[in-house]
């Protein structure tokens, strides 16, 4: 772990703004504080890395971490990539096996940090914080199904286009995806070249499916992973 400054107490009020938390009353979550470590690491840091042994699981206050693997050749996929109030860590906590992949701060990141014993003794001793561990183990194997999907049945259009939809928030009616993201991550993301996404984002722009304005993509209506490769009309943002 390339940690930048040492660790702290976490407050009771960051807790409370995890979701794996919310559930719980002010007396059981007040137990979970004295467990808990606030650790603030710079961007490209490495907060853990695949085949280590789990020590702590870690929980996202503030920023955001890519979480990739690589081969022998040193090329690399990035699985996903984490932003507040998720979590990762938990995996290697409850199954005892080495770590699956490597995670790498994007950003500067703000990191509740709990130990592997301490995180299994608040699953066994509060039911609620269980539920959301099994409830977001079954989203990241739904979510590994939709990728192995792509990858098997979806071109790198579809591809594309799924990416940018699950990544996409609603505003005023539109969806619109905030977090900068560079066309090398969608590529090592969706298992494609760089100058292929290169490529389909602009015939994307071409089509109005996509609009991309100060470092935001806003998707058409029309968009999706099946969409024919045609122009199609798009309002665009106002």
């Amino acid at each position: 772990m390339q940690a930048n400054t040492p660790d702290k107490p976490v407050s009771f009020t960051a807790l409370r703004t995890l979701p794996i938390f919310e559930a719980l009353n002010d007396e059981r979550l007040a137990d979970i504080v004295p467990i808990a470590a606030l650790r603030s690491v710079k961007r490209g840091a490495v907060i853990l890395k695949a085949g280590d042994h789990t020590d702590n699981i870690y929980l996202v206050l503030a920023g955001s971490l890519k979480v990739k693997i690589s081969d022998q050749g040193g090329r690399e996929v990035i699985l996903t990539v984490l932003g507040p109030g998720e979590m990762f860590g938990e995996m290697g906590a409850i199954d005892e096996h080495p770590r699956s992949a490597t995670v790498v701060a994007a950003e500067r990141c703000n990191l509740v940090v709990i130990a592997k014993d301490d995180f299994k003794r608040c699953l066994a001793e509060n039911f609620e914080v269980s539920l959301y561990i099994i409830e977001n183990l079954v989203k990241r194997l739904r979510k590994a199904d939709r990728k192995i999907e792509s990858l098997a049945l979806i071109d790198v259009y579809g591809r594309v286009a799924r990416l940018l939809l699950e990544m996409a928030e609603i505003e005023e009616g539109r969806k619109v995806v905030r977090r900068r993201i560079t066309r090398q991550e969608i590529a090592k993301t969706i298992g494609a070249s760089r100058e292929m996404v290169s490529r389909v984002m602009r015939d994307l722009q071409l089509q109005g499916l996509i609009e991309e304005v100060n470092g935001s993509i806003w998707l058409c209506e029309q968009i999706t992973p099946h969409a024919a490769a045609k122009p199609q009309a798009c309002d665009p943002p106002v």
